[in-house]
């Protein structure tokens, strides 16, 4: 099974200027765990996540003034459509992260997230169960 079978084609993305809260709420409203990033002055592409957010508040940080530039990973592992979903898995255990943006070229697709992979690896194992995402 590969990335593309598994991925989030719904992509949020939000620029760097957003503030935290803003993107949580966003994020909440999705009912995701994270965010592209993406700074038109610099063609950047990063990821805020969850975990970003929550390292934020927990050092007692605004959420109405810290900006998602301030809190994006930007030195990101992209995944590709084609990558197996092993791979992806393999990428997320060496760099200790659950979500991985996808690329076709420059441009991102999608994201798969450790729970998109498990929910895959599931139904491929017991493809007549219903799974709740």
């Amino acid at each position: 099974m590969l990335v593309r079978d598994a991925m989030s084609s719904m992509i949020l993305t939000v620029g760097p200027a957003h503030t935290l809260r803003q993107s949580a709420r966003l994020m909440s409203e999705r009912r995701i765990g994270s965010a592209v990033v993406l700074d038109p002055d610099t063609y950047g592409i990063g990821i805020l996540t969850e975990r970003d957010i929550l390292n934020s508040l927990g050092l007692g940080q605004d959420p109405d003034h810290e900006t998602a530039g301030t809190h994006t990973t930007t030195d990101v592992v992209f995944a590709a459509p084609e990558w197996t979903l092993d791979e992806a898995a393999e990428a997320m255990a060496r760099g200790g992260f659950r979500h991985l943006i996808v690329l076709d070229g420059r441009e991102p697709v999608g994201i798969v997230s450790v729970r998109d992979i498990i929910r895959c690896w599931a139904q491929a194992r017991h493809p007549f169960t219903t799974l709740v995402s």
